[in-house]
């Protein structure tokens, strides 16, 4: 019996790229500073939202809650991926995996949902701007988060531990670098094809049908924008709105890719690849994409440093 499996019962193996380790290496270097990167940039948004009153409105909330997702979805994962890319030892517990497969999955879906909730904001800022303070409550607004989560939460309880549960016939290696559910269901040496279609309908429901919704509601703001007289104006909205489609561009593609056929067997690399652009690329260029190159936060930023500054003087 191989020594590494003996030495590893109860334990999954991420092989990643254990086959070149020069590639391991660099790939290290690069996550560690996009995660640094990452921790900063949201954590950011996180305080000024909340540090500044004039960023107390409805999409600087959501945004709060955005920022604490990315940062919840990256540290899920990324500590224990550094771990193995810096030596030897590529093992995670299974606990660890589920717990791993669980906040990925859960989180994944929560950020689907809240996308989509961004979009039903930017929809009645721009289509009804009128009433938008009455519509876009503070009631409203905790709902609207709070059914996302729900629903995220749902989505990996189901998922979990049916993919957790499949036999695996003592076959305990990942050709992944995380814990995916593609990569857990292909270890599977029965046939999967009722966990496939139970993934496929829940990814209906959790991935298609937020786009959609986005979709539309990207409709009527165009045509609304288009129907604005001030062209200052038409370019401050779809500068919003143009972010906003960025992001959901960049992590609903990677999503879809990979979610809508899990078990499918395309390039190994690729989807590793992937994994690591929307686990790490995504939650990096939020920050940059959303608010740090919106002039309310650069201004909210600058006010804060003034008065710390000035605070610091006094005393």
């Amino acid at each position: 019996m191989d020594g590494t499996n003996e030495s590893t019962q109860g334990n999954f193996i991420l092989l990643g790229f254990s086959d070149r380790p020069h590639l391991e290496r660099i790939l290290f270097l690069i996550i560690l500073i996009a995660y640094l990167l990452t921790l900063v940039g949201n954590t950011t948004i996180i305080l000024v939202s909340r540090l500044d009153p004039h960023l107390h409105t409805p999409m600087y909330f959501f945004l709060t809650h955005l920022s604490f997702l990315d940062l919840s979805f990256t540290t899920s994962s990324i500590p224990q991926l550094l771990y193995n890319l810096s030596g030897r030892d590529k093992t995670i517990s299974y606990t660890g995996c589920a717990i791993q497969l669980f906040l990925f999955l859960g989180l994944g879906g929560v950020e689907c949902l809240l996308l989509a909730v961004m979009a039903y904001d930017r929809f009645v800022a721009v289509c009804k701007p009128l009433h938008y303070t009455v519509t876009m409550n503070p009631q409203l607004c905790l709902g609207l988060v709070s059914l996302a989560w729900g629903c995220g939460v749902a989505n990996s309880l189901i998922m979990s531990p049916m993919t957790l549960w499949l036999p695996r016939c003592g076959y305990h290696k990942i050709d992944h670098f995380l814990c995916e559910m593609p990569a857990l269901i292909q270890m599977a040496c029965v046939n999967t094809a009722v966990v496939e279609g139970i993934a496929f309908i829940l990814a209906v429901s959790i991935v298609l049908s937020p786009l959609v919704f986005i979709l539309i509601s990207y409709v009527y703001i165009v045509r609304a924008v288009l129907s604005i007289q001030s062209s200052l104006g038409r370019q401050k909205a779809f500068s919003t709105c143009g972010s906003h489609l960025m992001v959901v561009s960049f992590f609903y593609g990677n999503i879809i890719y990979m979610y809508m056929q899990p078990g499918t067997r395309s390039s190994k690399d690729q989807g590793k690849f992937l994994t690591l652009f929307y686990n790490i690329v995504t939650p990096l260029l939020n920050p940059l994409i959303y608010t740090l190159r919106n002039k309310e936060v650069k201004g909210s930023l600058r006010r804060l440093i003034l008065e710390n500054l000035s605070l610091k003087k006094k005393l």
